[in-house]
C-alpha cells in the first residue's frame, strides 16, 4: 500500500484517473472518501484533521481516527482514508484555528 501513496503525492492532483484507482482499491471506503472531499467536509484546523461525517466530527490525527469503526473494531476507517488523500492530493478546507479551541469556554 505505500507504493499506492506515492502516487497522489506525486500528482498532488485528485483527477478522474486517481479517483477510479482509489474506488477500485478501497471500495465503499474509498467511495465514502471522496465523497467527504468533495463536499469539503475534510478541514484541517492547525492542530488536527477533522471529518465532518455523517452522525458526527471525528478527530483524525497520526494514522488514528475518533470513531467508532477505529476505535472499536479495530479497522481502518474512511475518514482515515479522507485524510490520507486529502493531505497527499492538497484537497483540503484549512481551517485558521485550533480545534481544541472550539471546546473551551
Amino acid at each position: 500500500m505505500s507504493e499506492f501513496w506515492q502516487r497522489p503525492g506525486e500528482k498532488k492532483e485528485l483527477d478522474d484517473a486517481l479517483r477510479r484507482e482509489i474506488e477500485e482499491e478501497f471500495g465503499t471506503r474509498g467511495r465514502k472518501a471522496l465523497a467527504a472531499i468533495d463536499a469539503g467536509r475534510v478541514k484541517k484546523y492547525l492542530d488536527f484533521f477533522v471529518v465532518m461525517g455523517s452522525t458526527g466530527e471525528y478527530v483524525v490525527a497520526e494514522d488514528i481516527c475518533t470513531c467508532r469503526d477505529f476505535t472499536f473494531r479495530n479497522r481502518e476507517c474512511w475518514h482515515l482514508l479522507a485524510v490520507r488523500i486529502a493531505e497527499a492530493t492538497g484537497t483540503f478546507v484549512c481551517i485558521d484555528a485550533w480545534y481544541q479551541e472550539k471546546w473551551k469556554k
